[in-house]
C-alpha cells in the first residue's frame, strides 16, 4: 500500500486502493465468508437484513484480515526481529495464525480479562511461532506492556486496529460484501432470462429475485440457498483500482459495523466512500465502551472514564489515531447499545440462526430497533466473532433477563414467624412468577429477618402489580437496583 507517511492528512491514510492491494494479498489465505439472509430480523423490522459471517474465519473473527496484512509487508529484517501485539482476544489468534503461515516469531500480550478459550486458540494457531503473556486487567494495560516489549526488542508492533496497514486489511470486507451481492444480482439476472421473465417484476416470486435492484431474497426453492461464499466456487470479479468514485449503482444501503478501537469502522468507510457512496455505514458500540461515540462527540480521542469489559473484543477505553481521523472526515451514524440487549441477542441468534456469536459478534445485529431501518432497507450487519466461552452463558442468560425486565432482586424482611413465606408466595407471586434465588439466615432474638429474593417475570409487564403486591402484604421490601453497586455481585 502507499506508505501514510506520503499523506500528511491522517484521515487519509487509509483511501480504496490500499484496500484493494490487501485484498490481493489475502487471497487464498482467508476465507471468503459467507453472506446471509436472516429471516428473523427481516422479517421483525420490515428490512432485508443480511449477515456476514466473519465467526467462519479459521480464527472465528475477521481479525486476520488486518493482521496479516500488516505483517505480510514487513521486510525480511523486521520479520527476522520478530512482532508484538496486545490482544483482547480476537486480534491476537489473527496474529498467531499470520505469524505461523509466513514463520515469523511473535508475542502476544492479553489482559487477564481474556477467556481461556481465546488464550487456548492463540497458542493453538501460533504454535512454536507464538509466546502468550497474560498481563493487565484491561486491554490498554496489555497494550501498554507490547508497547514497552516493542521498543526494548526491536519487533514489530502490530496494532489491533490503529495502523493504516490493519485498517486497509479490515476494509476488505466491505469490499467482498460488494462482490458477493453483485455476484448474486448478476446470478439473478441470468436466472431471469434463461426462465422468460420480464426483468422488470420486481416481485419475489422464485430464487435470486430482487426488489428494485436489490439484493436477493430466501425463497421455497430448496436449491436457491441465499448464501454466498468462496467455497461453493463462485469467484467474484475484482474491483478496478481507481481513486474515483464508481457509480452510485449499490447492491445495499446501510452497513452495521461494530466497534472497538475503530479499525473496521475506518477501513469500511475508507473505502465505501469512494467506491460507493451512497452506502450508509453506521457504527455500533457497547454501552460501556463507546470511545468511538465520545472521540467523535469530544473531537479527538479520549479515555472511557468507566470501562465495561464484558463485550471484551470491544472493550477498548480510547479510539485510535488514524481510526478516529477516518470516522470523523466520513462522520458516521453512531449507535450505542446496552450490554443486556446484547445478550438478548447472543440468545436469538444461537436459538434461531444457530450462530454462536460472542459479545462483540452480536453488536450490528443487537442495533436494529436503536437504528430504526426504513421499510425495505438493505442492510449487510458484520458478525465480527464467534469466540465465546461456553461457561459465561449463564451470566449472558441472567444479563438478557434483567434487560428485558424479567429478572429483579430484592432484599424482604420476613417476620420470623410460621407461614411467612407460603404468605409471600401466595399472596405477592403472580402465577407465572418464578423464585430464581432465595437465600436466608435465621435471627435468633429478632422479629424480623433478612432475605435475597430473585424473581423471574412471566411477563415483564407485571412488574408494577408484583410491586403493588409487595407493598400490601406489610413486609418490608427494598428493590436492589441495577445501579447498585450490590448488584455486581448477583449479575
Amino acid at each position: 500500500m502507499t506508505s501514510s507517511t506520503a499523506r500528511p492528512d491522517p484521515s487519509r491514510s487509509v483511501i480504496a486502493s490500499d484496500v484493494d492491494a490487501a485484498a490481493a494479498r489475502l487471497d487464498g489465505v482467508i476465507r471468503q465468508t459467507p453472506l446471509q439472509r436472516c429471516d428473523r430480523l427481516s422479517a421483525e423490522f420490515g428490512a432485508e437484513v443480511w449477515l456476514k459471517r466473519e465467526d467462519l474465519q479459521p480464527v472465528r473473527s475477521y481479525k486476520i484480515r488486518g493482521a496479516y496484512n500488516l505483517i505480510a509487508q514487513l521486510s525480511a529484517a523486521e520479520r527476522a526481529a520478530g512482532v508484538v501485539c496486545a490482544s483482547a482476544g480476537n486480534h491476537g489468534q489473527g496474529v498467531a495464525m499470520a505469524c505461523a503461515q509466513l514463520g515469523i516469531a511473535g508475542r502476544i500480550y492479553v489482559p487477564t480479562t481474556t477467556p481461556r478459550q481465546k488464550r487456548d486458540r492463540m497458542t493453538q494457531l501460533g504454535g512454536s511461532f507464538v509466546d502468550l503473556v497474560v498481563v493487565g486487567d484491561s486491554y490498554d494495560e496489555a497494550s501498554a506492556a507490547a508497547k514497552a516489549a516493542a521498543l526494548e526488542s526491536g519487533a514489530t508492533l502490530v496494532p489491533a486496529f490503529d495502523d493504516p496497514r490493519t485498517i486497509a486489511g479490515q476494509g476488505t470486507i466491505a469490499r467482498e460484501i460488494v462482490d458477493q451481492l453483485e455476484a448474486l444480482q448478476v446470478s439473478w439476472r441470468i436466472d431471469v432470462r434463461s426462465s422468460g421473465k420480464d426483468e422488470s417484476d420486481s416481485t419475489r416470486t422464485d430464487a435470486g429475485t430482487a426488489q428494485s435492484g436489490g439484493a436477493p431474497t430466501a425463497t421455497a426453492d430448496p436449491k436457491a440457498d441465499p448464501v454466498w461464499s468462496a467455497e461453493r466456487g463462485n469467484h467474484p470479479t475484482p474491483h478496478e483500482s481507481t481513486d474515483q468514485p464508481a457509480p452510485d449503482a449499490t447492491p445495499f444501503d446501510t452497513l452495521l459495523v461494530p466497534v472497538g478501537g475503530g479499525g473496521l469502522l475506518a477501513g469500511c468507510l475508507a473505502w465505501l466512500s469512494e467506491r460507493y457512496p451512497s452506502v450508509k455505514v453506521v457504527g455500533v458500540e457497547p454501552a460501556g465502551a463507546a470511545c468511538m461515540t465520545l472521540a467523535l462527540d469530544a473531537g479527538r480521542p479520549r479515555d472511557v472514564q468507566r470501562l465495561d469489559t464484558f463485550v471484551d473484543g470491544a472493550a477498548v477505553r480510547r479510539a485510535g489515531d488514524h481510526t478516529f481521523a477516518i470516522a470523523r472526515r466520513h462522520a458516521p451514524r453512531m449507535v450505542t447499545v446496552p450490554e443486556g440487549r446484547i445478550c438478548s441477542e447472543m440468545l436469538a441468534l444461537y436459538q434461531t440462526e444457530g450462530i454462536i456469536a460472542e459479545p462483540a459478534g452480536a453488536l450490528a445485529t443487537a442495533s436494529l430497533g436503536l437504528y430504526q431501518p426504513t421499510p425495505g432497507e438493505r442492510i449487510v450487519a458484520v458478525v465480527s466473532g464467534g469466540n465465546n466461552d461456553v461457561s459465561r452463558y449463564s451470566e449472558i442468560v441472567e444479563r438478557s433477563l434483567v434487560y428485558q425486565g424479567r429478572k429483579h432482586y430484592f432484599l424482604v424482611n420476613f417476620p420470623q414467624e410460621p407461614g411467612a413465606l407460603r404468605r409471600f408466595l401466595d399472596d405477592v407471586l403472580g402465577p407465572d412468577d418464578d423464585i430464581t434465588l432465595f437465600e436466608y439466615v435465621k435471627r435468633s432474638n429478632r422479629d424480623l429477618g433478612p432475605a435475597l429474593v430473585g424473581i423471574e417475570l412471566g411477563d415483564p409487564s407485571t412488574y408494577s402489580g408484583l410491586l403493588d403486591r409487595m407493598d400490601s402484604s406489610g413486609m418490608n421490601v427494598e428493590v436492589v437496583s441495577p445501579d447498585s453497586p450490590f448488584y455486581r455481585f448477583l449479575v
